[in-house]
């Protein structure tokens, strides 16, 4: 291993702050929905930076974007990336810095003139968030033939657009089936979006294991009724009984410990009048564990509860599952090269957990996957004040440069 191969990281950051200009909010955020005009735009920079690569682009039918360069041999190339979506108002390096990392691996090795034995790819993944399609991860699901091109095409959004017709409108509806380029393996870089490496003081997170999500609907009806004449004790307050199953997640969580999460994200009331009691509250559910068990019982009680507020409460309750993704294992043999890559140039590193769901879960499904983290600070993610230090953001990408060659190699 040439340990003096490494990055440039002043060409890292620049793109990584001229892709956070598609977007940009004033208060330092990014808002980069999943088929937005603002995520066409920062496609079309990624697509324009491929081929100032002479890299060979190509776009599947749910809209991921490949940068392929060919290796010595016609092989099953090692595929490296991340998603360029974020949430509303999101930070400038969740999936952003995975995607542009990859884009200056495949530099790097160009400006060399380093041929690898099997072909590399960067992808960029399409609405890995979820923030406006259901479900999360999408593009991934459809590349390990785990969601149909119909049914991505036909996903709803929360703003009441179709996922096909968006595609179309921002010319990213490709002619490539997903899953054409079958990769070797498959490795991301990311920020933690958790706390770990920063209280623990290290650079590099090995990540052996990804958590399991579960999001759910819950739509209440009771009976909107005037506040000031409606005694208490006749009230049928979908709003209180939605507040009761919020308070109830928190004892989920509680009763579960462990990696056990439970987060309400979204809530409406109807008629949302100040001085009407609410007939109709509709919120989500955001489960997750790192133990499939362990998951699936967070949602027994969930709905066992609310059987138990329906009687209590005189409301009627419907719950309704938007997306289940497993918890996930990751490849030894792919674990073992980044740990390999961070001990060899010198990065203080540990094997870890993820708690937040990511491509790489979907892609570990079917291909030898692993995950490199590198610390965020205060542990905070999905926020304008989402941060990287330059310094973490160079090891990682230099963790993936040497990762991807070791891999391309084999």
């Amino acid at each position: 291993m040439n340990s003096r191969l490494q990055i440039n990281p002043s060409r890292l950051l620049q793109r990584l702050e001229q892709l956070a200009q598609k977007g940009a909010q004033e208060n330092g955020g990014v808002s980069r929905l999943a088929l937005s005009d603002a995520d066409k735009d920062g496609r079309d920079l990624f697509v324009t930076w491929l081929k100032e690569l002479g890299l060979i682009v190509q776009v599947d039918q749910v809209g991921n974007i490949f940068g392929l360069r060919p290796g010595q041999e016609n092989l099953p190339p090692v595929m490296f990336g991340s998603h360029l979506d974020t949430v509303r108002n999101g930070g400038r390096y969740d999936g952003a810095y995975g995607v542009l990392a990859a884009l200056e691996v495949l530099q790097t090795l160009i400006e060399h003139e380093i041929q690898t034995r099997r072909p590399l790819v960067a992808v960029a993944f399409t609405n890995e968030e979820g923030a406006r399609y259901v479900p999360d991860m999408l593009g991934s699901l459809a590349f390990v033939g785990d969601l149909s091109v119909e049914e991505a095409w036909a996903a709803k959004g929360f703003d009441g657009t179709q996922f096909g017709v968006e595609l179309q409108r921002i010319g990213y509806a490709g002619s490539l089936s997903p899953g054409a380029l079958c990769p070797h393996a498959y490795v991301e870089l990311h920020v933690e979006q958790g706390p770990v490496l920063e209280q623990e003081g290290l650079t590099i997170g090995v990540v052996e294991h990804v958590t399991g999500i579960d999001w759910l609907e819950v739509t209440i009806c009771g009976a909107a009724n005037h506040a000031g004449t409606t005694p208490t004790e006749l009230r049928r307050d979908a709003g209180l009984a939605a507040a009761k199953i919020i308070q109830y997640l928190r004892q989920i969580a509680l009763d579960l410990g462990g990696n056990q999460r439970a987060t309400c994200g979204i809530l409406h009331f109807e008629p949302e009048i100040i001085n009407v009691i609410p007939g109709k509250a509709t919120l989500t559910v955001d489960l997750r564990n790192t133990e499939a068990e362990a998951l699936q019982e967070a949602e027994r009680r969930l709905r066992a509860f609310a059987d138990r507020l329906m009687q209590d409460d005189h409301v009627e309750i419907e719950i309704r599952q938007l997306a289940y993704t497993r918890p996930e294992s990751f490849a030894p043999q792919v674990t073992e090269v980044i740990a390999w890559s961070a001990q060899a140039m010198g990065y203080s590193y540990r094997h870890m957990v993820s708690g937040a769901g990511h491509d790489a879960q979907i892609m570990a499904r079917k291909y030898p996957t692993a995950m490199i983290f590198i610390p965020s600070r205060d542990g905070v993610s999905h926020s304008p004040q989402e941060y990287s230090s330059p310094e973490d953001i160079e090891a990682g990408a230099n963790v993936l440069l040497h990762t991807v060659l070791k891999l391309a190699e084999q």
